[in-house]
């Protein structure tokens, strides 16, 4: 890694790039300093650093939402724009059939991506505001204020968005991905100093201590393993004649990452077992919402068995569903046998498409158990150690790996262009 950007360096284009991409981040990075005015950041430190959805929330938005700063909601409309749009494409024949012309069709769903996370941006602000009121958070309660604190965290995620295209256009990587990445990055000195805090506390000895970094550190080399992994399905080619010009057979691949499917698979999960936590900051005294947030049988009770076990068997099923809508069996062997694709040994047609099936559901359910193990870890550390209110969660180390491997795939990709050294060397 380090040898790749000392050689993206050498390259002026690759330079500028690099240069843009950390002065755009520094613009970000500054914002989280800039506070929504008559707000009491103080009354939301607890909600912020609680296992919930918003304590996953203030987790990706680098803190942001802990002291309220303009970029509270950071890029979660966009995001949530995205994984809608996603769904919408399979569900919705006019986006289905954008998303099969290419590059035109691509930027066509784009911009309705954008415009739907501009309208989840407005719902999302507003259900903010409520949340933040209902914790007394709000120091001056008139209509001019909410209207003052919606619009400005309205306008900032929009802003937010806008930076996340101008990175993806002028300097390195994905641009939202890399604004998350560089919000979770920002979040390890806080965790340092917790751990540390618990250590000369007394509430961990010298042991816990190693025994957190050794097995951080296995989760860091196993989630590294598992991005990196994906089943090759072999597909062989025919030799054919398009026109006057003659193909050779040929050999090739169709990889399948194992856990492709395991952040969007944790963040439905944890999105389905919160949903009653986030409906409780709305209306606080309904009984039977109590009941779902405190009761003791409760699947939706935080730190229990049950909920662990709940929320586990929800990731592996996301993970299932996610990756079988991704990749579509039956559409992928269809376009094998019209560009006179097959698998050795598997009939074309309805044969190949089951065969596929069968490998995306092996690979989805391998993934998931991983993904599954990886999101209740936090869980296990906070209801049975002694690591309480660590602002560390599994997801992160998903996103951060993943967000760095492709960050740096575009960087080699850009090196090999300007600099290719062929056989004639």
């Amino acid at each position: 890694m380090l040898q790749t950007l000392k050689n993206a360096w050498k390259i002026k284009d690759l330079r500028k790039k690099i240069l843009f991409t950390a002065f755009v981040v520094f613009i970000f990075r500054m914002g989280h300093f800039i506070p929504v005015p008559n707000i009491n950041a103080d009354a939301l430190k607890s909600l912020a650093n609680s296992q919930t959805l918003i304590g996953f929330y203030d987790l990706i938005s680098g803190g942001a939402f802990g002291n309220f700063s303009i970029f509270a909601m950071g890029v979660v409309p966009y995001i949530n724009a995205s994984i809608i749009m996603q769904l919408m494409t399979v569900i919705i024949p006019y986006l289905e059939q954008l998303s099969k012309e290419g590059q035109d069709g691509r930027a066509k769903i784009q911009n309705i991506t954008r415009y739907a996370a501009i309208a989840i941006g407005a719902v999302q602000a507003y259900g903010t505001y409520v949340i933040i009121y209902n914790a007394g958070a709000v120091e001056n309660d008139t209509p001019l204020n909410t209207v003052l604190i919606i619009v400005t965290l309205i306008a900032s995620s929009t802003f937010l968005m806008w930076l996340g295209d101008q990175i993806t256009e002028k300097g390195i990587g994905s641009g939202v991905s890399v604004l998350i990445f560089v919000n979770i990055l920002s979040r390890f000195p806080t965790l340092m100093y917790q751990v540390f805090a618990l250590y000369t506390g007394g509430n961990i000895d010298i042991v816990m201590l190693a025994l957190f970094v050794i097995v951080v550190a296995l989760m860091f080399v196993g989630v590294t393993g598992f991005s990196l992994g994906e089943r090759r399905i072999p597909v062989q080619y025919a030799g054919r004649v398009v026109g006057t010009k003659q193909y050779k057979g040929q050999s090739t691949h169709i990889p399948v990452g194992i856990s492709s499917s395991a952040v969007i698979s944790i963040i439905f999960a944890m999105s389905v077992m919160q949903f009653p936590a986030t409906l409780a900051q709305f209306f606080p005294n309904v009984a039977w919402i109590k009941w779902l947030t405190e009761g003791a049988y409760s699947p939706f009770k935080t730190n229990t068995i049950i909920y662990a076990l709940v929320y586990a068997v929800l990731v592996l099923f996301f993970s299932w569903f996610y990756t079988n809508i991704t990749f579509k069996p039956d559409e992928m062997a269809e376009n094998m046998a019209k560009s006179g694709g097959y698998v050795a040994g598997i009939r074309p047609g309805v044969a190949t498409a089951k065969y596929l099936e069968r490998i995306l559901d092996r690979v989805s359910i391998v993934g998931g158990i991983f993904a599954a193990a990886i999101a209740i870890f936090p869980i296990v550390l906070e209801g049975y150690t002694s690591f309480k209110g660590l602002a560390f969660g599994g997801t992160m180390l998903f996103i951060m790996i993943g967000v760095a491997m492709d960050t740096m795939k575009q960087l080699e990709s850009q090196l090999v262009m300007r600099h290719y050294q062929g056989f004639l060397k």
